[in-house]
């Protein structure tokens, strides 16, 4: 019979839970499949709406909270999180 070690199986454990929780992190706050070049599409979408940032911001909002039960469930809601950090970061500038 082999013997299993439980510890190495508890350290592999925790390195999944830390990779999914980077993955995560990354797919809220810095998508890889939303940058281009040095910009990420974000910023450019920032550029071309101007002032109409801000209603860009609480479309993606809506979207993500209306949608969270039933796709992503916490990471829509910390998305939908990040899209008003994005219009009150544009808010304090212009109110500056």
């Amino acid at each position: 019979m082999t013997k299993i070690d439980l510890e190495a199986i508890d350290e592999v454990s925790k390195e999944i839970e830390q990779r999914k929780a980077k993955q995560l992190q990354d797919n809220i706050y810095h998508p890889s499949h939303y940058t281009m070049g040095s910009k990420e599409t974000i910023e450019i979408i920032k550029d071309v709406t101007d002032k109409e940032f801000g209603s860009y911001c609480i479309g993606n909002v809506i979207k993500y909270i209306s949608r969270y039960k039933y796709k992503n469930g916490i990471e829509d809601l910390k998305k939908a999180q990040q899209y008003i950090q994005f219009m009150i970061e544009d808010l304090e500038k212009e109110n500056n």
